[in-house]
């Protein structure tokens, strides 16, 4: 193991693994996109869903209602385990978790202004959260705050799922170490100067250090990511693999069927 720690999800050696970058609440192509894997997954696969399921587009319970039923699905194929679906967190997911604990920022109103024109709004509006009691709120003081974070999770609840869906995700994936060429799953970058523990916010904040990349980030042979900010598309050299087509803005989804070693066999594209 490179770390013992419930944030990461050990994908052990596997047959093939699907990749799904930033969906951005564009749920049309997304069902489009399940449609073709549904076809093709089989056991011993892995689906690694790459965060950012909500955020820009006006879709997003309806996005969350579709993973959680596409999940079902997967599932109910022959040999299929819980283990083999993995979300982990992206941008978007960390806005809602500063969401729900905005009543204890110093500067709530200026936070909460933030947090909507990082792709949050058309979230909350999509769940019949109105953005501006919350700004009222936030004037008002911690109580009224508190009042208003409640009634978000109680929108949530209104939506089978949903609130688990939202909180519970793994801040990175890897195949097992004792691969001949492990890979390490990840929503936006990597601080190449820091180990696996010690990234915190990388992973879906630290672009940079990503495009800098010139050597593998040992141990792994391979970082694949699934959101890069200027949404150039789909990117493949020795070291890295970047997914995103622009999902959510304007742009396809794309999903990469690769071994454990890297290889990549397939890509769907809606």
């Amino acid at each position: 193991m490179y770390c013992e720690n419930k944030n990461f999800s050990d994908l052990g050696t596997p047959r093939h693994i699907w990749a799904i970058p930033s969906i951005h609440a564009d749920v049309e192509r997304l069902m489009r996109l399940h449609d073709a894997i549904y076809e093709k997954i089989q056991a011993g696969d892995r689906l690694v869903y790459l965060g950012n399921y909500t955020g820009y587009g006006a879709y997003s319970h309806e996005t969350i209602d579709e993973l959680l039923t596409f999940r079902r699905m997967v599932l109910a194929k022959p040999a299929m385990q819980p283990n083999d679906i993995i979300y982990l967190r992206g941008k978007q997911e960390d806005l809602w978790q500063q969401l729900l604990q905005i009543q204890f920022h110093q500067h709530p109103v200026d936070a909460l202004i933030d947090l909507m024109g990082k792709g949050l709004g058309p979230t909350m509006q999509s769940y019949d959260i109105c953005p501006h009691e919350g700004i009222t709120a936030a004037k008002n003081g911690i109580i009224y705050l508190t009042k208003w974070t409640n009634h978000i999770r109680q929108r949530l609840r209104a939506h089978d799922g949903h609130e688990a869906f939202i909180t519970e995700h793994r801040r990175a994936a890897y195949t097992n170490n004792n691969n001949q060429f492990p890979l390490l799953f990840v929503n936006t970058g990597i601080n190449t100067s820091k180990g696996l523990n010690e990234q915190q916010n990388s992973f879906w904040e630290d672009a940079s250090h990503f495009d800098d990349m010139t050597e593998s980030y040992a141990p792994f042979d391979k970082v694949v990511r699934g959101f890069d900010p200027a949404h150039k598309g789909l990117h493949l050299n020795c070291i890295t693999a970047t997914l995103d087509a622009g999902c959510g803005f304007g742009g396809s989804l794309v999903a990469a069927q690769m071994s454990a070693k890297g290889e990549f066999f397939e890509v769907l594209e809606a």
